[in-house]
């Protein structure tokens, strides 16, 4: 059976509602779009942000700014504290915080000051992969203080480069694979403590880390001429609608992976958990099930 696509009706989402929810990289792009939306329903919002805190919500008293550098355990800890301090709780957190692929690490060589090849720069990894980890550290740690039945929400940002790798940006590649990897390795745990772990993968979306514009062609002439020539386009706030369509999910969203294209939506983790004989061979897929339950990594919890 074929992964079908969908739409989300943003006039649909009534939940979560009287809530507690965390973003990292919220004061913009696709996670002030979020904070927005979750703001709107009538739940608390808490945005941590290197940038300043948007103007569009700094006057509620339902939302809280904490300037942070997720590179930092420490600033991201202590957003978290602040979250705690202001409203008591936390029920979700949208792990959303991210750069673009920086430079080439791989194909243009730079030397130091002994004349060999420098070492390369890791901040894609260490932004999109390490810090995000932090984050979900922090959020499992502080969502399974509300107990099993009262449960939360941790909803990862990867990237349709998380599934097909993008040649032209391997370090962001690997991270938004890593992310997928993350969530896939964490579900099983997570549900046996009520939190649901999934991601969002957009495509293409509209936000301030495109590369490839003209000189002085804007973001929005951008996407028409883009879309012109047939590349899926995602505005952000498509993609907001799907990360609190899986926060309204509840342990339903466990697992899931939602890939948005052109503002469609696809649970593509469905689609290769069912597809598992395809993509292993049934002699493979046996093995594996004859072998998983070896506790060899016995849970913890």
């Amino acid at each position: 059976m074929s992964t079908e696509a969908f739409t989300i009706s943003r006039s649909k989402l009534t939940q979560p509602r009287n809530k507690t929810i965390l973003i990292t990289g919220g004061s913009a792009g696709i996670g002030l779009q979020t904070a927005t939306l979750l703001h709107d329903l009538g739940n608390n919002v808490v945005v941590l942000d290197r940038a300043p805190a948007p103007e569009s919500l700094s006057t509620s008293s339902r939302f809280l700014y904490q300037q942070c550098d997720i590179t930092s355990w420490t600033s991201q800890r202590g957003a978290f504290e602040a979250a705690i301090k202001k409203f008591g709780g936390i029920d979700g957190v949208f792990v959303n915080a991210g750069i673009a692929e920086y430079k080439d690490q791989f194909f243009h060589d730079e030397v130091d000051s002994t004349g060999l090849l420098a070492e390369p720069d890791r901040r894609t990894l260490v932004v999109d992969m390490n810090a995000a980890s932090d984050t979900v550290r922090l959020a499992i740690h502080y969502i399974k203080r509300n107990g099993k039945e009262r449960g939360g929400s941790i909803v990862m940002t990867a990237s349709l480069a998380g599934y097909l790798a993008s040649a032209g940006a391997p370090l962001y590649s690997a991270a938004k694979h890593g992310v997928v990897g993350l969530m896939r390795a964490l579900k099983n745990d997570t549900a046996t403590l009520g939190i649901a772990i999934s991601v969002v993968a957009p495509g293409i979306t509209l936000t301030d880390i495109i590369s490839g514009r003209k000189e002085g062609e804007s973001l929005q002439d951008w996407a028409v001429r883009m879309r012109g020539v047939g590349v899926p386009i995602n505005d952000p706030p498509e993609i907001a609608d799907a990360v609190v369509y899986l926060m309204s999910l509840g342990i339903q969203a466990n697992g899931k992976g939602l890939l948005v294209q052109a503002g469609r939506v696809a649970d593509v983790e469905g689609g290769i958990a069912k597809s598992r004989k395809t993509w292993m061979g049934e002699e493979m897929l046996r093995l594996f099930r004859g072998g998983r339950n070896a506790p060899l990594f016995p849970n913890k919890l």
